[in-house]
């Protein structure tokens, strides 16, 4: 008896014991992933900054270098339209040289761009900047989600793809700090140094490149098997769990007809790959061209427009609109793994078409009222609350998740090019269309825009919560096969129907 006693004493310590190593592998997982996505992400406060700080920066820019309206929206539009030549190049490389190393090399250029932006004499010169700039953001920002989705457990890989667009966030948010900050010095000295803080984030990317492991995912394209084990063990859990992905990866690799280019393979794709295509670059688009760049880019002339003209006063209210697109994504990250990336979706699509619209009907109807401006910063918040809730994070999310391996990196890069087309389009039309049809009319056409994501939202994108990138490929074939299987059994349906009336007529 006594025997029996001690071994069943024996039998619960080991199972605490085995609970607790699991527990603390658990946290260590946990954090090591976290600590990669972080890394990763630091590309991305790039790209925020540089929104943020421009919509500042270029008031005091006007006054120094006398830049004209069209100069204007040509300098802050170009970096979107320049970054598609980053985004393009970045697939190609990153599939060459790794994610991690494509990083490395996204922020010395932007660096380069950085220093010449600073330095600039004349118009001509930033614009050589902000080109080289453009091309180290849109190199850095596609690489970002797909590696950071490639290396992430499948249970949290919502929340920690999401990093890039906090990063963003945070970015834009410094950057209007910024500008609050030395909007008191000279107009010659203050935009240089508002440019300047820019390439601070660049030295932590160096430090980060030696930390964080290349992507398993790109490793088996590599055929370093052992590699991507070793890293898979780091960021799962589960011994298990790392072999299962493991051989998932393998499969997925080992099924990709690598007879077949990869541009050539999305420029005739099939079936399943145009649904992707489909799904990956309209959500892409639709990010940008509900005006969310306008709205940030353009805050102060849209808040000039309701009525408030001080320098500071205009600058100040910025900074509250960054505050409301950094806190409110912080709901999504939290909440993106647990009810999914649809119902997020529709909650920032119809929030954002709502507070456009309002935007629209205030700036026409309370133009230059106390009251109007108040109403115009509350809209102008909510819409970037919005934005930051759903589709702001999800884009990215998706773009990196539903493209199998072979193609992941350069079909992202597609979407990416839409991203930027679409970005660029608003940022360097925003002030003539403006003009044209008035700051009220422009907010409609936006809400009519972001009306259109909703149905786009219902329509094509599908659900990707807890499943692995290697699951939701074989989600979009299943669903193809399910189309198929609909369409052949309501044609066979029609076939009975007519002959059984042709039966009956006889």
């Amino acid at each position: 008896m006594d025997s029996e006693l001690t071994d069943d004493g024996d039998d619960d310590f080991e199972v605490v014991q085995y609970k607790q190593t699991q527990h603390e592998r658990s946290k260590r997982t946990r954090k090591y992933v976290f600590a990669c996505a972080v890394f990763a992400s630091l590309n991305n406060v790039l790209l925020g900054y540089d929104v943020g700080v421009m919509s500042g920066a270029i008031i005091f820019i006007q006054e120094d270098l006398k830049i004209s309206e069209l100069q204007q929206e040509i300098l802050i539009g170009s970096l979107s339209v320049i970054s598609i030549l980053g985004s393009l190049a970045g697939g190609r490389v990153s599939d060459a040289v790794g994610r991690k190393w494509s990083m490395g090399l996204a922020a010395i250029i932007f660096q380069i761009g950085a220093a010449i932006m600073t330095l600039a004499p004349n118009f001509e010169f930033l614009m050589i900047g902000r080109l080289l700039a453009g091309v180290g953001i849109g190199f850095g920002v596609m690489i970002a989600p797909v590696y950071i989705a490639e290396i992430s457990p499948t249970v949290s890989r919502g929340t920690f793809t999401s990093f890039p667009e906090i990063f963003i966030n945070l970015g834009i948010l410094l950057g209007y700090v910024s500008n609050f900050v030395f909007s008191g010095l000279s107009s010659h000295t203050n935009w240089r140094i508002m440019l300047a803080v820019g390439i601070l984030p660049s030295v932590f990317i160096a430090f980060a490149i030696f930390v964080i492991p290349e992507s398993p995912r790109w490793l088996v394209m590599q055929n370093r098997i052992d590699e991507a084990r070793l890293v898979l063990m780091k960021t799962n859990e589960v011994s298990s769990e790392a072999e299962e992905r493991l051989s998932e990866i393998l499969a997925s690799a080992e099924s990709g007809n690598r007879d077949t280019a990869v541009w050539r393979e999305l420029l005739n794709p099939t079936p399943v790959v145009a649904r992707m295509l489909v799904a990956g670059i309209g959500i892409q688009s639709f990010q940008q061209i509900t005006g969310i760049d306008a709205t940030v880019y353009y805050s102060p002339e849209i808040l000039q427009t309701a009525g408030l003209k001080d320098k500071s006063r205009l600058l100040a209210a910025t900074v509250a609109v960054g505050i409301s697109k950094t806190a409110f994504i912080m709901i999504a990250i939290l909440v993106i793994d647990k009810i999914g990336r649809k119902p997020l979706l529709y909650v920032s699509t119809i929030g954002m078409t709502f507070c456009l619209c309002g935007l629209g009907i205030t700036l026409s109807l309370l133009d230059k009222h106390s009251v109007g401006v108040a109403l115009v910063i509350l809209l102008v918040c909510g819409n970037v609350a919005f934005f930051s809730v759903g589709i702001g994070p999800i884009c990215g999310v998706l773009t990196s998740e539903i493209f199998p391996l072979r193609l992941r990196a350069q079909a992202f890069a597609l979407g990416a090019v839409g991203n930027r087309v679409c970005s660029g389009i608003v940022a360097m039309s925003f002030l003539t269309v403006s003009r044209a049809i008035s700051m009220s009319g422009t907010f409609f056409v936006f809400s009519i825009v972001s009306a259109l994501s909703v149905v786009f939202v219902y329509k094509i994108v599908p659900e990707t919560k807890g499943k692995s990138l290697e699951q939701i490929e074989l989600l979009f074939r299943k669903e193809q096969d399910w189309q198929e299987e609909e369409v052949e059994l309501s044609d066979t349906q029609k076939l009975v129907q007519d002959h059984e009336t042709s039966t009956f007529i006889l």
